[in-house]
């Protein structure tokens, strides 16, 4: 098991756009340097990559959640 941290604080995004679908569902596999969601911070949007590959076996918080620097995002097995 691997689990993404947030690189930074902010608010987390799971998809590209309100009306687009999330990056990620729990079941789809994960390559290294996948886009698996944003964090926003002051109106700039940085992408949160896989640094593994694998499958998402979970999300740990919701789209839209405030997040901190290191905090756990996703789980990939």
């Amino acid at each position: 098991m691997a689990e993404i941290l947030s690189p930074l604080p902010g608010t987390f995004y799971m998809r590209p756009a309100p009306d687009a679908p999330n990056y990620k569902q729990v079941g789809d596999s994960v390559a290294i340097d996948d886009v698996i969601g944003l964090v926003e911070v002051m109106k700039m949007f940085n992408e949160v990559r896989a640094e593994v590959s694998g499958k998402v076996v979970r999300y740990a918080i919701e789209n839209e959640d405030p997040v901190e620097a290191g905090q756990l995002l996703l789980v990939i097995e």
